[in-house]
């Protein structure tokens, strides 16, 4: 079921959204919301929207901007991965995900890092018990 808003509601993008803790459908995490797509009546693209216009979000974007908070600007479109609003189960003190995280493109550091060092590693490959 993806999120709805019931009737009234305000997501405040500072305050409800950007640096929150994104957990898929079994509560694992997955990442934080770094910055959000937004989306005009007119599409993502269109330019500079006026006060009347409705703006909703269209993915959460996470990625590699630490060191553009450090330094200042934007880090390239390139690097943020999208994880698209339809995914979105609810927004809370997290934000929940009605899916799996383990299927996400968010998640390949993290993959590439247990198949390729830990899995390497003798008993890296099963839990411990």
């Amino acid at each position: 079921m993806t999120y709805e808003p019931r009737p009234g509601d305000v997501l405040d993008a500072r305050l409800h959204l950007l640096s929150r803790q994104v957990l898929d459908v079994d509560g694992i995490p997955v990442t934080t919301v770094d910055d959000l797509e937004l989306v005009g009546p007119r599409g993502p693209d269109s330019g500079l929207l006026s006060g009347a216009d409705e703006v909703t979000v269209g993915a959460i974007l996470s990625g590699a901007v630490l060191w553009t908070r450090i330094f200042g600007g934007r880090p390239p479109a390139s690097r943020l991965i999208r994880v698209p609003w339809r995914d979105v189960g609810s927004v809370a003190t997290v934000v929940r995900l009605i899916g799996s995280g383990e299927a996400l493109a968010v998640t390949w550091p993290e993959r590439w890092v247990r198949d390729h060092i830990i899995g390497r590693i003798p008993g890296g490959r099963h839990d411990p018990r």
